[in-house]
């Protein structure tokens, strides 16, 4: 039945433009498209001319009346910010877009914008058109402060730790590039205990306070210096100083905790391990497995010092070891074991040895090295250890695995991952450091990193792209046995770029090209 109705087919009429006569579809305005846009221009009253100001110092845009924006060349940032400087842009309905190319040198933007807008008896026009940008440089308040004179900051954090070595500021100045904490800093000048930080406002420094109180134990100190100030006007200009202590316990230091500081723990140790430092201690007691956690306010009411650090390890070797089955601690991290060990510079020279119980049972075996404290031959002058009476102190403390053999047939070589730096000036007190002495803190700390993954989890690792061909001549010497921690690759994936996988699509891309063309 329905193949058999009858369909009146529907067609659109012409009419003849009433300009130049051509025939077209009817339109509210009865003329062709050419005719309307010789007859009307939309984009009459709107801005084709533009300068905007660039600073070259820090490659911001200036938003105007006093905000600056940071946009990369032909980037959505950047588009949006040349749109938003044109006048009377919200007259018309903005359609698309676009930027077309000009040379980087050239100091020139070009943007190509297809518009809208209703026209002769609502009949709506669409039109594009180009607006041209000049692009002149003119330094930011910030950038003209520096270069014109550097020191003149408003607010000054000064971080300082008083300890021997320098591995807490070279972890400290990772964790302030991965969190960009010091981007708003003037200048950054490192000191031989520590690092000072200028700022051009306070909060500024505030907010660093703020950063280093969330990833370290510290106490901090607020002073002011009047600088300047107008009577008739009561306004005074400060310069502000905020100094910054870290506490002075490090990983792997052995501390004997006050007795009230040991009761209000649990009655923990009172010889612990400090096996972690964030904004609180993680202590262990290495003959129980008991840990305990202490926030900066907990140990800054005694301010005690560790009994002996990181630089006074001795290498042991394990003669023999018997696990504890069922004890550990903290996820199956940790498990107690007794082990008899030897000092490495002792082994075939005496007899000495030590037995000991060690929280390292999950990793050390027969034959291995171990770093420990040598307590049995230690001098160690606390007051806090005097105050205890009758108590046995164990001969050796095992700290951690040692790897020092293995490394050093491997000290010297590249390695597949590198670390970002500050840009810091030097102090002349910095300088009477020994430099042999800085690069053996700085390999330490690497070999640190290597060896601890949750330490890695807080900083950024970056991909070498120099090790591929260097890597080829080192592996052709392989060190016997198992190999000491490295950074798995896996951790390198956010800076890892494969070359012919970017090679290959640039092989492809003239191709595609010229099928387009086809």
């Amino acid at each position: 039945m329905a193949t058999d109705m009858f369909t009146v087919s529907h067609t659109v009429g012409r009419v003849l433009c009433c300009m130049c006569g051509v025939a077209m579809a009817p339109n509210a305005a009865n003329m062709c498209v050419t005719c309307l846009r010789s007859q009307v221009d939309i984009t009459e009253g709107l801005q084709k001319l533009v300068t905007v100001l660039y600073c070259p110092e820090c490659g911001r845009y200036l938003q105007p009346p006093r905000t600056w924006v940071k946009a990369e060349l032909e980037s959505k940032e950047l588009l949006t910010f040349c749109i938003k400087r044109l006048k009377n842009i919200n007259k018309v309905r903005l359609v698309d877009a676009g930027f077309i190319w000009t040379e980087p040198h050239s100091k020139r933007l070009k943007v190509k914008l297809k518009i809208q807008k209703e026209v002769i008896n609502g009949a709506i026009l669409e039109q594009a058109y180009i607006v041209d940008y000049t692009v002149e440089d003119h330094m930011c308040e910030k950038c003209s402060r520096v270069a014109a004179n550097p020191d003149q900051w408003i607010a000054c954090v000064q971080v300082r730790q008083k300890v021997e070595h320098k591995r807490t500021f070279f972890f400290l100045e990772q964790l302030i590039i991965k969190h960009n904490a010091a981007g708003a800093a003037v200048n950054i000048k490192q000191i031989h205990d520590g690092m000072d930080f200028y700022f051009a406002n306070k909060s500024h420094g505030l907010k660093l306070l703020d950063f280093l109180s969330n990833v370290v134990p510290i106490r901090s100190r607020h002073d002011k210096q009047l600088v300047s100030h107008d009577t008739k006007s009561n306004t005074y200009n400060y310069r502000f100083t905020m100094s910054v202590e870290i506490c002075p316990v490090c990983k792997d230091d052995l501390i004997c905790l006050p007795q009230k500081v040991a009761t209000s723990l649990g009655n923990i140790g009172p010889l612990v391990l400090c096996m972690q430092v964030s904004n609180t201690l993680l202590l262990l007691d290495p003959q129980t497995l008991r840990t305990a956690y202490m926030d900066a306010n907990q140990y800054w009411r005694t301010g005690f010092r560790p009994l002996l650090h990181a630089k006074q390890l001795v290498e042991y070797i394990v003669l023999d070891i018997e696990t504890e089955p069922g004890v550990s601690s903290r996820a199956g991290r940790y498990s107690l074991a007794e082990v008899q060990v030897a000092r490495k510079a002792d082994f075939g020279k005496n007899d000495t040895t030590f037995t000991a119980r060690t929280h390292l049972g999950h990793l050390l075996n027969v034959g291995d090295y171990a770093l420990g404290y040598d307590v049995y031959a230690a001098n160690p002058n606390d007051p806090e250890l005097e105050k205890y009476r009758n108590l046995d102190l164990p001969d050796v403390v095992l700290v951690k695995k040692s790897y020092e053999e293995k490394r050093a047939r491997r000290r010297g070589k590249p390695r597949p991952w590198k670390l970002k730096a500050l840009d810091m000036e030097i102090d002349p007190s910095a300088l009477r450091q020994d430099p042999e002495k800085a690069v053996g803190e700085y390999e330490k700390f690497l070999e640190e990193l290597e060896e601890d993954p949750e330490m890695r989890a807080k900083i950024a690792l970056y991909r070498d792209a120099q090790y591929r061909a260097q890597s080829e001549t080192a592996s052709m010497i392989d060190g016997e046995g198992d190999e000491p921690p490295s950074v798995p690759l896996e951790e390198l994936l956010a800076d890892l770029r494969i070359d012919h996988e970017s090679a290959g699509d640039a092989s492809e891309a003239p191709e595609d090209e010229e099928m387009d063309d086809a």
